[in-house]
């Protein structure tokens, strides 16, 4: 009998052949629109008319093309399980480090980071194979307070969730309405008495840190690196804890999430990443690591063991790089006005992704193999003795180094630091009590914002420094040398974190998004010629295409905001009219459009609220976040701006959740963002006014219509977002 199955894979064959040939059928429908433009464009009676109607049709062709990109996603869509039950005993799974980030405890509650790492620390997962580490970029005397604090309450915490099997693993989730449910089911009088003494303790541990974030919570922009071991007692039956601060100057040039991990300038996960990568391979030097957002907590501890039914499959593991889960979200309100859930994304293109190569990876909530960080995946025509032939065959590239090239190169791609390109051969399945002053002291050197000059960090191995999305770049890297990734979408969410739930903090973090992909698109790297000579299959580099070039739809959107009511306005026509036949095709493109997103919203879980949110959040979106990331990158190049830090405010505002519950949009503090959302609904308002006038005047119903109903349109979109504008304006 062969080995059992670890997991399945299922293509989604009714939604894939719905979506094909819904993608035939509209597709030939968009190709009769643009013979209609082509054919028409010069025969205006004069230039207001040919510019409006070239105008239009340049949109029109921006619209096909992101439209196609965007088909990639639909075509082989795939669903994936798992059975851990399968999974070898704890003693032979592989060790597993976890890496969490934070930046600053002004915007990031330090209770809230604690509780993702209590979270990390009761992962169903053996606790002498798993490391926990907390990068720390601000160095915040009450952070490295908080994480001892931390440790403290996890002696029992811990203990308590494997003893009665809690899935609720994040103590303030567990405590809260979230675990009501649970704490139902398991109201047996051992527990109950139990429980309230865990509470206590609870409250204890919250009491001292938030009274010490309230005293001490500066970040130190000039320090040095420290690295302390919290916690490291086998005997205790927890995981290995670690705090580190890497080291920081004014002088010299501070790499965030990714050169914590190794980015440019990224969330605040960038910097921490790539030291955390060093650090935990003179450590623990696990072969797997899990990566995780700060307000990312863990909410299903089995999360580690479905990850390795995927890496410990002998039919992918070799060429498998990570298993990505979604970002859920528990403050999502059922409204949703502003798409916290990002439903299209991770229930829709990330399986549709998953189907033809592997998804983008999301910078958060992933387990990933250190070693493609390192490497090429192995190349074999024989599947079946792949797993074998990679035990007997594959070598890292730094035992070449050892014995075919001089220690002084391989220093000069990983570092001087000899102990750690040892550790690239040496990976263990748990961690050895090892810990000494010389290795501390070892991990400091690797942690010195010094350490990585003159080496390929950040260019050839760990996390790219070049882009703002270190993790999404680096995922792209990955897959573009041959290396695959699956994505997971189980029941229960296995992480949980906290959504933005304002205008301004929407926007920005999409700004941020828009900007870091387009610099990529329009780079060397662009998925369009780097990508289509990379390994990576064509499908799959369409749907990079679409991560890195949709945002330019803010242009259309902007010119078909702009246009048409124009038109409207001063009598020109530049849809066909109502009784033409021509207009069939107009009209059936939209609706077509329409229940195209309408059935992905159903088929996924949504209803009529969902899809209507959607339809008006990413016109908000598109024409303000998208086109100012667009402008971000253009700024960019022509020097007039340059990349900057930007950490999303993680604080809860409670008069904006207020707001957020009720389902009403928040502008406060996103004005510059809403400059040119407020100009097209305003515009349009106008247009739409004056150009009913003119229609019941004329009475040229049948050329009018299209721009009329178009206009109209937008309006009924732009109700809630005038209702906020005035608000806004009478609470000054």
């Amino acid at each position: 009998m062969g080995a059992p199955y670890l997991n399945t894979c299922t293509v989604q064959q009714r939604r894939a052949i719905f979506s094909r040939i819904h993608i035939l059928l509209h597709f030939s429908a968009i190709l009769g629109l643009l013979y209609y433009r082509i054919k028409n464009l010069f025969q205006g009676d004069n230039n207001v008319s040919i510019i409006s109607w070239g105008l239009v049709t340049i949109s029109e062709v921006i619209f096909t093309i992101i439209w196609l990109v965007t088909q990639s996603f639909r075509w082989r869509p795939v669903a994936r399980s798992v059975m851990p039950e399968n999974l070898p005993a704890d003693s032979e799974l592989p060790g597993v480090d976890v890496f969490i980030c934070t930046a600053d405890p002004t915007k990031e509650p330090v209770l809230e980071v604690m509780n993702t790492v209590l979270s990390a620390m009761s992962l169903d997962y053996p606790p002498e194979k798993l490391s926990v580490y907390l990068s720390d970029d601000g160095g915040a005397t009450v952070t490295l307070y908080a994480i001892k604090e931390a440790c403290g309450f996890a002696r029992v915490w811990v203990p308590f969730c494997r003893k009665y099997g809690v899935k609720t693993i994040c103590p303030d989730a567990f405590f809260s309405s979230f675990g009501d449910d649970e704490r139902l089911i398991l109201r047996a009088n051992e527990f109950k008495n139990e429980e309230e003494n865990i509470k206590a303790a609870y409250e204890v541990f919250k009491k001292n840190v938030e009274k010490a974030s309230s005293v001490e919570g500066s970040v130190r922009m000039d320090r040095p690196p420290y690295i302390e071991v919290i916690h490291d007692d086998k005997e205790s039956k927890l995981p290995q804890l670690v705090y580190m601060s890497r080291e920081r100057r004014p002088s010299t040039p501070h790499r965030f999430k990714a050169g914590a991990l190794n980015a440019l300038v990224s969330n605040i996960f960038s910097g921490a990443l790539n030291a955390l990568l060093r650090v935990s391979g003179v450590m623990s030097n696990a072969p797997y690591m899990l990566v995780l957002d700060c307000d990312m907590y863990c909410n299903d501890p089995s999360s580690a063991k479905q990850a390795m039914c995927f890496h410990l499959d002998q039919n992918i593991s070799t060429t498998l790089s990570y298993v990505q889960f979604p970002q859920t979200f528990y403050n999502v309100s059922k409204n949703d006005i502003y798409d916290a859930q990002s439903r299209s994304a991770y229930k829709n293109k990330y399986q549709g992704m998953d189907g033809v190569g592997g998804t983008v990876c999301a910078g958060t909530g992933y387990y990933l193999k250190k070693e493609a960080l390192y490497s090429t995946p192995i190349n074999q025509d024989n599947m079946t003795t792949l797993f074998l032939k990679a035990q007997s065959e594959y070598k890292w590239e730094s035992q070449l180094y050892q014995s075919e090239e001089s220690l002084q190169e391989a220093e000069e791609k990983f570092g001087a630091s000899r102990k750690f390109i040892n550790s690239l051969n040496d990976q263990r399945n748990g961690r050895e009590n090892v810990l000494c002053d010389e290795i501390i002291g070892e991990a400091k050197t690797l942690a010195s914002c010094t350490f990585e000059e003159n080496t390929r960090w950040g260019k050839e191995i760990g996390y790219s420094y070049n882009s703002l999305l270190e993790s999404s770049y680096t995922g792209y890297l990955l897959h573009s040398k041959g290396w695959k990734s699956v994505y997971l979408y189980p029941k229960r969410p296995c992480f949980l974190g906290c959504s933005t739930i304002d205008m301004k903090d929407a926007l920005v973090q999409l700004m941020k998004w828009a900007s870091g992909l387009v610099q990529v698109g329009l780079s060397k790297y662009s998925p369009f010629t780097y990508g289509l000579m990379s390994k990576m299959p064509l499908v799959q580099n369409m749907c990079y295409g679409y991560f890195m070039f949709s945002h330019f739809l803010s242009i259309p959107c902007f010119l078909y905001g702009i246009v048409p009511p124009l038109c409207f306005l001063s009598g020109t026509p530049v849809f066909p009219k109502v009784t033409s036949p021509w207009f069939a095709l107009f009209t059936t493109i939209f609706l077509s459009s329409l229940a195209q997103h309408l059935y992905e919203v159903l088929s996924s879980g949504g209803n009529l609220r969902t899809w209507w949110n959607e339809q008006r959040i990413w016109i908000i979106k598109t024409v303000t976040a998208c086109l100012f990331g667009c402008l971000d990158v253009l700024m960019k190049w022509l020097g007039v701006a340059k990349a900057n830090f930007r950490l999303t405010n993680k604080a809860i505002d409670e008069e904006k959740l207020r707001k957020y519950e009720k389902g009403k949009f928040d502008f406060q503090g996103a004005k510059l963002f809403m400059v040119p959302l407020t100009f097209l609904v305003v515009f349009n308002v106008v247009c739409f006014i004056f150009g009913m006038k003119r229609l019941v005047l004329e009475r040229n119903f049948e050329e009018m219509f299209g721009q009329g109903f178009l206009s109209f349109y937008v309006l009924v979109l732009s109700y809630p977002i005038l209702e906020g504008l005035v608000v806004s304006k009478k609470d000054k």
